[in-house]
């Protein structure tokens, strides 16, 4: 009896020392990684305090909706991210169209799109380049372990060889859209940053010149080298660590100029903004509007790939491109799921949809792809 006693306080004095090293090093994590960005200061809460949108030290949605997920949810998002998934990565090679350097460097022409999967965006019009959610790293989480890897092995282009940028808008701070590793290596060719509210703050730790960020709250507008800059509502959230939740803003963009007038969803879940945006704003040549990473236990933050469609009606776009797909798994819905549901609720709704390989120009005035289902090919 007491030597069962004995192992059993060994096993558990075992246990414990395990549970306070692991707690030790990821408190080590979290505060030492450069990943997790910056952090707020007083007088950036003084400033937020001005915004509409920022009670009790963080921002909300409009009409205060919330991802609603209670314990019994969050029993079932577990059981379904680690229960079995069916082809929610695609089983062979996602098709990358090459992007020639040169190219990209002396092009002068109208606006026109090239996609770099998920939510990020190369936008060339008349000699000036802009990029949308530069997400180009391999892993959308602090850490490679901790997060899975591109479906593709291969961008369209490597960030070293991308022409010199205008600038950069920035929809949150999520790593799926605000990456590290991309940063670093882009932000001595940016000549601007925009972002919402405090998300500047990321930059400004990773070593981008204060003067080169404009934050921006919702409904603020700029003017940039040609262009309107307009930052518009989205409903989601923000945080990259374990207690910033909300810290920072999120949104949505309009950007336009002589060639065009696009919209930029960012992410989002369905709501009204969507129509307010429209009859503000549009109509839109080209809208891209998140489809991808939803399920119904957080629909009020990811719109199902229906109301994308729905979406696009809504802002009075000409031609919708579904984004947030093709590129990383961080739901349990199979991965060509957005993309199909979302061009047959277009088709019904009498709505242009173009649908792109990764690297694939789009020309803004008459958007077609010419890559057909592509993903059929690669299951």
């Amino acid at each position: 009896m007491r030597t069962l006693k004995r192992i059993l306080k060994r096993m558990f004095i075992a246990i414990f020392s395990i549970i306070i090293v692991l707690v030790v090093l990821g408190a080590l994590f979290i505060n030492l990684s450069p990943e997790f960005g910056g952090t707020i200061s007083d007088s950036q809460k003084e400033q937020f305090s001005k915004s509409e949108h920022y009670k009790d030290g963080v921002f909300e949605n409009l009409g205060g909706v919330t991802m609603s997920m209670g314990f019994s949810d969050y029993v079932k998002g577990l059981k379904g991210f680690f229960g079995p998934q069916i082809n929610t990565r695609p089983k062979g090679a996602v098709p990358i169209n090459a992007l020639d350097a040169l190219e990209l460097a002396n092009y002068k022409g109208p606006a026109r799109m090239v996609w770099f999967g998920h939510s990020t965006f190369l936008y060339q019009s008349y000699g000036r380049n802009i990029l949308i959610d530069p997400m180009l790293g391999p892993v959308p989480a602090p850490h490679p372990l901790l997060g899975g890897k591109r479906f593709s092995e291969e961008l369209p282009i490597a960030i070293e060889q991308l022409p010199q940028i205008d600038f950069v808008v920035l929809s949150h701070d999520h790593y799926d859209h605000l990456d590290y590793g991309s940063i670093l290596k882009l932000k001595d060719k940016v000549q601007m940053f925009f972002t919402p509210l405090g998300v500047g703050a990321h930059l400004v730790e990773w070593g981008v010149a204060e003067d080169r960020i404009k934050e921006m709250d919702w409904w603020d507008v700029t003017s940039f080298e040609g262009f309107s800059i307009k930052c518009v509502p989205a409903q989601h959230f923000s945080g990259r660590g374990l207690s910033d939740r909300g810290k920072t803003l999120w949104s949505g963009w309009v950007i336009k100029n002589d060639g065009a007038n696009v919209f930029f969803s960012g992410d989002s879940g369905y709501g009204g903004h969507f129509t307010e945006i429209g009859e503000k704003y549009g109509p839109f040549d080209f809208a891209m509007l998140e489809c991808g990473q939803y399920n119904k236990l957080w629909h009020e933050i990811h719109m199902m790939p229906e109301e994308t469609a729905q979406a696009g009606v809504d802002v009075k776009a000409k031609v919708i491109m579904p984004i947030h797909w093709g590129a990383f798994k961080l739901a349990m819905h199979p991965w060509t799921d957005p993309v199909i549901r979302v061009s047959d609720k277009a088709k019904e709704l009498n709505l242009p949809i173009v649908t792109p390989k990764i690297g694939e120009f789009i020309y803004l005035a008459e958007p077609t792809s010419n890559g057909g289902v592509w993903w059929k090919n690669v299951d």
